[in-house]
């Protein structure tokens, strides 16, 4: 069930800080700050958050030649703050509890934080090069509904730019309908520096998109997944993906916990036999 919320996106052209106004000048400082600091912390993920920093900081990547409307470029600010958020999150190694191992190694972990609530963790390797990975999930997002079954549709509202998307998602129901049919509007980024791709993507409201009947309005985010070749073996990607969700509704925490876990299982199985699929001519 659930989002298979590959919250996600593509790369982008650059302009100097200095024709930055507003809005703008804003969010990129914010985010180049953020990283700096992301950068000089502990070990582990702070690597390869060094690398998106030292490839093409962050600070250049949110223009374009053609300006944004005040409401695209608050798209575009949920975006880097979903991704902002979801660094911090992960470069906290902290506290994570394991939830679930998988015989062929993938593991789920989670944690609680104050102002979040309970997120989870996936870690995998998947045997296909991340360029494979990432066109699966960014370039043919819309065609998730085809192989992952905990998902019914994927559709892109509104491009802005080159990297940011507003999407429609549409859950499917857990067997048993336990838990019935859920969809969300998400904004969704991404930034490919380097080896290192992270997409990332939080809940927002669209005017052209109210809550449909026969479902309920879902949140997500932050959320996203971080791809990144596997040391030594370029051919193989290691695959991270962050969940943060409010399903609403009257549902259990075991309940909640036990489909966001399995979810994120599932996932990594659907995915990896989408990618094994021949490349159609």
């Amino acid at each position: 069930m659930l989002p298979a919320t590959s919250k996600l996106c593509a790369a982008i052209s650059y302009r100097h800080l200095r024709n930055m106004t507003g809005l703008r000048r804003q969010a990129a400082v914010a985010i180049s700050q953020e990283l700096s600091r992301l950068a000089c912390r502990s070990p582990g993920p702070s690597a390869w958050i060094h690398q998106v920093r030292r490839r093409s900081s962050l600070l250049s990547s949110r223009l374009e030649e053609k300006p944004f409307s005040e409401m695209e470029m608050s798209y575009i600010k949920q975006g880097e703050e979903a991704l902002q958020k979801s660094l911090r999150i992960l470069e906290d190694q902290d506290d994570w509890k394991t939830e679930t191992v998988a015989g062929n190694g993938d593991k789920v972990l989670s944690k609680v934080l104050p102002d979040v609530g309970k997120v989870f963790r996936l870690e995998v390797v998947v045997d296909q090069p991340l360029d494979a990975v990432y066109g699966e999930l960014v370039d043919n997002m819309e065609q998730m509904g085809d192989w992952n079954p905990n998902v019914r549709e994927v559709r892109i509202l509104e491009k802005i730019g080159k990297d940011t998307v507003i999407t429609h998602e549409k859950a499917a129901a857990t067997p048993g309908n336990i838990v019935g049919p859920r969809d969300f509007v998400s904004v969704r980024c991404a930034k490919r520096r380097g080896s290192t791709c992270v997409l990332a993507g939080m809940s927002t409201t669209y005017g052209a998109m109210p809550e449909q009947e026969g479902f309920i309005r879902a949140e997500n985010g932050p959320t996203c997944m971080v791809l990144r070749p596997l040391p030594g073996s370029p051919s193989q990607t290691r695959l991270t993906w962050l969940l943060s969700i409010d399903l609403k509704g009257w549902l259990p925490k075991t309940i909640i916990n036990q489909v966001l876990s399995q979810t994120q299982v599932d996932f990594a199985k659907h995915l990896r036999q989408r990618l094994a699929q021949p490349v159609p001519v």
